[in-house]
């Protein structure tokens, strides 16, 4: 195999050591090998390993291999089709560049609705995310993977002017020009454990832009238009959803319809209180003379940071809150609305967080 040496076991350990040095890394534990010999041949593995941090050319992939030219394209295309792999064809060539975890092959490989060992691949997902140490390693870091988008909706309209356009889930939407509708990986996770969610499963997560574009000609979703986009945001809007998107400024890849019960992301706060997401810029206040008292926004809450009291309303765990604005939405009262925070947030202009923008990005290639 040319530049290629060693056994099986030691590729799947350098392939594990080669995703730990993405910004967002991994834990290498016991977990981690068996999924990635599910996803990976000996051979993928062995290339997987070899890869540059940044998007690297074709011809660079196969001086680092040293396979055949043609050996390793078909590789790499079969990578592709599983999501180990983003691919972004140019002009005379095609970049390549390995898949992290998150957002990467997790969400991938769960994005079909069948293959081959996705019973065994979703159990070992619960049991690897689950993990304390894995939660804190990949969602526990200072600047968040993902931010919440607040339902604008839910502002009083004195302050709905102060609304900035990277807050507003529908601009962005509008300004995506299109994108995709893929599974929800979460959801499709926790049904294949047995524990179907209540909530939609497919057609509901929502690529945008360029990076759509790759979830569709890969086969992870399906193209839809801004209507169709901005019908599904509606319908999240009606069952209590939370909103998040990947934590840049500048066009945003993909916005998540979130459940408490699913997904990974807001489970960490739930289950091991790691801040995992950076709230948006508003937060619930509760006016006490409008008040049921129902416990309806207590029962909404995605990440239970609203807790009910016997006396008086609900007692809102401020350093917990997203501010999604969830609780706002359900109250039959009125009596919850979205305030700005004392301290505004701007996510950073770079788009370092997203895999696919940056390969996308020509002048991040060198």
């Amino acid at each position: 195999m040319g530049h290629l040496a060693g056994g099986k076991e030691e590729a799947y350990h350098a392939l594990a050591e080669r995703l730990s040095r993405f910004p967002v890394g991994v834990v290498i534990n016991d977990t981690l090998m068996e999924i990635l010999k599910l996803l990976y041949t000996g051979k993928e593995a062995e290339i997987g390993s070899k890869f540059p941090v940044k998007p690297r050319p074709l011809s660079e992939i196969v001086d680092l291999t040293g396979l055949p030219e043609k050996e390793v394209t078909a590789i790499l295309d079969g990578m592709s089709d599983k999501g180990l792999v983003v691919d972004i064809p140019r002009k005379e060539t095609t970049y390549y560049m390995l898949s992290p975890v998150v957002v990467g092959f997790f969400e991938y490989s769960l994005m079909r609705a069948e293959r081959a060992n996705i019973k065994e691949l979703a159990a070992l997902y619960e049991q690897y995310f689950h993990n304390k140490e894995v939660a804190e390693e990949i969602f526990g870091s200072g600047t968040k993977m993902f931010r919440a988008l607040v339902y604008e909706r839910y502002i009083p309209e004195l302050i709905k002017t102060e609304v900035l356009d990277f807050e507003q889930a529908e601009k962005v939407i509008r300004e995506s020009g299109g994108g995709a509708l893929s599974i929800c990986a979460c959801r499709h996770k926790s049904y294949h454990l047995g524990h179907p969610c209540r909530f939609p499963m497919e057609d509901i997560c929502t690529s945008l832009g360029r990076p759509a574009e790759w979830i569709i000609r890969r086969g992870f979703g399906r193209r839809a238009t801004v209507d169709e986009l901005l019908q599904n945001l509606e319908r999240s809007y009606r069952l209590g959803l939370v909103l998040t998107c990947d934590n840049v400024i500048d066009e945003p890849a993909y916005i998540c319809h979130c459940c408490g019960c699913c997904c990974g992301v807001l489970n960490s706060i739930k289950e091991h209180g790691v801040n995992s997401v950076q709230p948006s810029n508003f937060r619930p206040t509760i006016d006490p003379a409008a008040c049921l008292s129902c416990d309806s926004c207590v029962d909404a809450c995605q990440i239970d940071a609203l807790k009910s009291t016997e006396a008086a309303e609900p007692v809102l765990d401020d350093a917990k809150c997203i501010g999604c604005g969830v609780c706002a939405a359900v109250c039959p009262a009125d009596a919850l609305t979205m305030i700005r925070r004392e301290t505004i947030y701007t996510p950073p202009q770079n788009k370092m967080g997203q895999i696919i923008n940056i390969a996308m990005e020509r002048e991040r290639f060198e």
